[in-house]
This record gives C-alpha cells, structure tokens and sequence, in this order.
C-alpha cells in the first residue's frame, strides 16, 4: 500500500513538474496529453504494474480542478478509458507574489522597471534572478573585456543561446528590451560566422576588387572550375560560398579577413522565393557595400527554363522579396520570372555545370 502511495505523488510530481516547466507568464500553450503519458512511461518501469493510467487521469483532474489545464473540447480524445481530451490548454502561470517595491527602488538607477509595471505577470522570481544577476554586473561592467553574445549569456543567464534562441528560450530574446538595457551595456559583440571562399591563383588580397557570392555548393564548385579556366562570368578575384541563408550572418566576416576599401559584390542563387529574399536581405542589411545580383549568371539559368522544378515546400513567398528582385530584369525577363512565380516552379543553381556552360561559349 505504502509503495502505491508513492507511486501517485511521483506521478503527480512528475505531471506537476513538466507542467510548470512549460507554462510561461504572458502566453497558454498547447499541449497533446498522449506525448505527456508517452514521456511519463519512459521514465517509470513499472508504470502499467501500478495501474499508472488511472494516477495519471486522477492527476490531469487534479490540475484541471486548480484551473492550470483547459481541456480543448473537439472531440478528439486519448483513446483510453476513462478518457481524456487529447489536447489541453496550459494556461498562464498564475502570479500570486509581485517583487517587493523597495527591492525595485534600489535597482532603478540601472533599471527601467516600467515594462514591469505596465505587465505584473512578468514578475516572476525567475525573472527577479534574472535582474539580480545582470545588476551584479553591470556594476562592474567598467573593469570587463568585452566578449561574444554567447559567452556572456552563459556567464549571467546559464545558457549560451538565453539571449538568441527565441524557440527554447522564449523568455530570454525580449529580456534586454524588457529591462531596458542594450547589448553594448552587456559588453558583447556579434561575431560574423567564418564562410568557406577561393581566391583566384596568382591574386593576392590587396588585389581584390569583384567578389561573387554563390548560394549552393555544386555551383560554388563549378564557379571555381570556370575560374581556373578564365571563363567566369565578371571574372571575380573571389569566390564565397554562401551556403543559403547563412551568408546573410557571415557576411560582416568578410570585413575581417580583407581590408576595408570598396568592393563589388555579384551575389547568385537559385531562383526562386527563399534566393530572391537571401539577395534582397544582404543588399538591405549591407546598404554601404555595393552588393548587386549576378544577372549575367541568372540570365544563364533562364535559359534553363525547361529544367525548373517545383518550389520547396516551406519557403515563405513574400511579393516584396519578388518585386525588389524583378525590378533588376527587363521586362521581357521579368515574364519568365513571373510564369516561374506563378507556377510555384523554380530553377536551381545546379542547372549550371561545366558541360552547360559550353552552350555560351
């Protein structure tokens, strides 16, 4: 009898816990109550020999009851007996203490506590930790080196994503802004993320005047091929590798490999929805560099039209993305652009390999 009895506090304890793990102050979230169960039997062996189900619904009742759970009624069930509503509401985390105003007081000459007061369910104690630990610092921040974002997000917050990753850490991305306080405050810079590039044989890096961009590999590869043999398009003294998206974060790395003077830069990617944002982005992010579309090369792939292919499922199509690409084309181009636009069709890269090249030769 005794080992039963603690059966249902450990279940009840692990249900309380991963519950409040999850519940946030500002927003409910949505929960489906068999992936809860699943992850609860993981953790207990003897789950079924305790009748683990019937705790586990008497819990769920429980935290119902307490008005922490809302069942979502849609007549979708867990398929057990007695049921449960498949999915739940996790409602906001109720705040029954607010911070002592005193203690506000004697951080104010820092602080800007007036986000707090317009939004008390953000006065957590977690978040009262939080302020405590970035006030510490702050105080000393005169004598402090300045590091990375990551590193200093690990020194006062845990985690080195606290202040980047807004899917793990929704509390973490607003909290600068919800305290009032800016990075330079924190003492961190942004670090642009090392990029893969090739300069071309007998070039040196005061020689470098054309720099182009390409989004995929294969092409990257190619781009050096063509370069080797004096064939490339705008015969660049450098190739970057783009690789998607994340050119857009290394780019400012370009800075600290090469001397500061002007540059042009040709970007090429695939045409379609996520390459017209990629070019559209760095040209608004970079607005001193001089950054323009490889047309040359993109006219090229036109040409490949008969090799389109269906978009990606998942990429975003923003018209302002579209018009702001298009505009660099003709009008005769900008009618196969469109036709490729409204036929979710695109024309990847890779449709440019050494033997397809020979067709412009």
């Amino acid at each position: 009898m005794c080992k039963k009895v603690n059966k249902i506090n450990i279940i009840e304890t692990r249900v309380r816990s991963f519950i409040d793990d999850i519940q946030h102050p500002k927003q409910k979230k949505k929960l489906n109550i068999n992936d809860l169960e699943f992850q609860l039997r993981k953790l207990l062996d003897d789950y079924y020999e305790l009748d683990g189900y019937s705790l586990f619904y008497e819990a769920i009742l429980s935290l119902q009851d307490e008005g922490q759970l809302t069942p979502i009624h849609n007549n979708q069930y867990n398929g057990k007996t007695p049921a449960l509503s498949l999915y739940y509401w996790v409602n906001v985390k109720s705040q029954a203490d607010k911070w002592d105003r005193l203690e506000m007081m004697k951080l104010s000459d820092l602080f800007d506590f007036s986000f707090y007061e317009r939004h008390p369910e953000w006065q957590t104690k977690e978040e009262w930790g939080r302020i405590q630990r970035l006030y510490g610092f702050l105080q000393t921040s005169g004598e402090r080196e300045t590091v990375s974002l990551e590193e200093r997000s690990l020194e006062l917050f845990g985690h080195e994503k606290f202040l980047l990753d807004g899917i793990s850490f929704p509390d973490g991305k607003g909290f600068l802004a919800r305290i009032g306080i800016s990075e330079e405050q924190l003492k961190v810079v942004k670090y642009g993320e090392p990029f893969v590039f090739w300069m071309k044989q007998g070039k040196k890096i005061k020689d470098i005047q054309r720099v182009l961009i390409v989004e995929n590999l294969s092409f990257f590869h190619t781009s050096i091929q063509l370069l080797e043999r004096d064939l490339l398009d705008y015969e660049p003294e450098l190739i970057i590798y783009g690789e998607g998206t994340k050119i857009e974060r290394s780019f400012s790395f370009f800075f600290k490999i090469f001397p500061v003077k002007s540059y042009l830069f040709y970007y090429a990617g695939d045409l379609d929805a996520a390459g017209y944002g990629i070019m559209t982005r760095l040209i608004e992010k970079y607005p001193d560099s001089c950054i323009q579309p490889a047309l040359k090369i993109y006219r090229k792939m036109l040409e490949c039209l008969d090799q389109r292919n269906e978009q990606r499922s998942g990429q975003s199509q923003y018209f302002k993305y579209r018009d702001a690409f298009f505009k660099w084309f003709t009008e005769e181009e900008k009618e196969l652009l469109m036709q490729l636009w409204h036929e979710n069709k695109r024309i990847p890269q890779e449709v440019l390999t050494i033997e397809t090249w020979r067709r412009w030769m």
